[in-house]
């Protein structure tokens, strides 16, 4: 009787335990354009134009904000643990330029030294101005409404009627 319990325990540990080894596997992630090695360094400057730069590495992931001039290819892969947010692993920009003429005229790449970690330094965000109470702000414009007063002491008459 005591080896039977013995083996059930033996039995719910191990299931428990790989329950558990499940749920903390490695998440990979990728975001973006599918960068194959091969197309993008068929893609030669002086060489191709717009629409040759479309029929091999498709449509761009996004151009340039002022102009159309510059095409951008975005890779990313990231991975996380279980709970965790992910942290990127593998990234990789492409800047196809076009001159006025629609030929390319350089082709950059970019990886992870693009990508920039924010840190905020606490809850707060430190702005300019008063610390006002929750007081003050509750009654800070009494007395100043029909003054011609703001309650910082600035006057808010006309140039021509002054207060």
């Amino acid at each position: 009787m005591m080896v039977r319990h013995a083996r059930g325990f033996a039995l719910g540990l191990t299931l428990a335990g790989a329950l558990l080894s499940t749920a903390c596997t490695r998440v990979t992630d990728h975001q973006g354009y599918l960068a194959d090695e091969a197309l993008i360094t068929a893609v030669q400057p002086g060489v191709d134009n717009r629409d040759s730069v479309q029929a091999t590495l498709g449509r761009p992931t996004f151009t340039g904000q002022f102009s159309d001039t510059d095409w951008y290819y975005v890779s990313r892969t990231t991975k996380n643990l279980a709970f965790n947010k992910p942290q990127p692993n593998e990234q990789t920009v492409l800047r196809v330029r076009f001159d006025a003429a629609g030929n390319v005229a350089s082709v950059d790449r970019k990886g992870l030294e693009q990508v920039v970690s924010i840190d905020p330094s606490k809850d707060k965000t430190p702005t300019l101005g008063r610390n006002r109470s929750f007081f003050d702000e509750l009654f800070g414009n009494i007395g100043a409404v029909g003054s011609g007063t703001a309650p910082g002491g600035q006057n808010t008459g006309s140039p021509d009627n002054p207060r």
